[in-house]
């Protein structure tokens, strides 16, 4: 075996450990009798799944409700902003207009910020408006600033289909609309499931606008929820926390896993073209 193929082996599997033991010490944490997280061993002695029943049964938090609000404000916001991202980019890929170049600049130009910039500017925004501690405020900030995540990786996955296509399609009658739903859409699959997939895991794990937007117990979504069971000073639930980690992770890793194929092609075909 080579020497560089040898380091680079080397390399991989430490990166590979320093990925999966941590998500390994959590998952075997949430199994452990009592509420420490210490251990002299990873494999706990004893194991119990007392604190995963604890999570929909106990009374002192409720992270049923924190679950539900999360799927809501995340599959809200992959839909909302899935839609708002193929229908932008596909006007900007296909169509020239006024102010075409000039959006796309100020688009570009806001992707080199980052977002909690927006900070102070969304919270009065959402204030007058009357939104604060309401789910459609979070899934308005994620779905719109998704648009502006994604719009250059769906552009540029339709500047790869060629216009040859759409024109074969009008030559034998077929509408702006048609061409869009009939031709576009099922051949954008890829693209759309790899930014759905983004946005919802975006929305799913957030805990800033979350904490910014959300002010009540019954609207909190699952990162603030399991932010605040570590956060109070008298909060011994450190295994707690491991199981609720633990079923957050849950169906990210699902949907990543089953998804894996479109996900790939999806970020590569967007990526081929600026």
């Amino acid at each position: 075996m080579k020497a560089r193929h040898l380091i680079t082996y080397v390399i991989l599997i430490l990166l590979t450990a320093s990925i999966v033991y941590p998500a390994l010490w959590i998952v075997m944490s949430s199994l452990k009798v009592g509420n420490s997280l210490y251990s002299e061993t990873l494999i706990p002695k004893a194991f119990t799944f007392d604190h995963y029943r604890e999570l929909f049964t106990s009374t002192r938090y409720q992270y049923a409700q924190w679950y539900m609000n999360t799927i809501k404000v995340a599959v809200l916001s992959a839909i909302l902003g899935t839609l708002m991202t193929l229908l932008g980019s596909y006007a900007m890929a296909r169509f020239r207009f006024i102010g075409r170049k000039f959006g796309l600049m100020g688009m570009l130009v806001l992707n080199m910020f980052p977002s909690f910039m927006s900070l102070v500017a969304i919270y009065i925004l959402m204030l007058q408006f009357e939104l604060l501690n309401s789910h459609w405020a979070l899934i308005l900030v994620y779905s719109s600033g998704a648009f502006i995540s994604n719009v250059f990786v769906a552009k540029g996955f339709y500047d790869t289909i060629p216009r040859s296509l759409e024109e074969a399609a009008r030559i034998d009658g077929a509408t702006h609309w048609k061409v869009f739903t009939t031709v576009m859409i099922p051949l954008s699959k890829p693209m759309l499931t790899y930014v759905s997939l983004v946005i919802f895991n975006g929305a799913w794990v957030d805990f800033i606008f979350a904490r910014l937007i959300l002010r009540t117990a019954d609207k909190e979504t699952l990162a603030v929820g399991l932010y605040d069971i570590v956060n109070q000073q008298t909060s011994t639930d450190f295994t707690f926390f491991a199981a609720g980690a633990v079923l957050l992770a849950v169906p990210v890793l699902i949907l990543f896993v089953w998804l894996q194929r479109f996900l790939v092609e999806g970020l590569t075909s967007g990526a081929s073209k600026g």
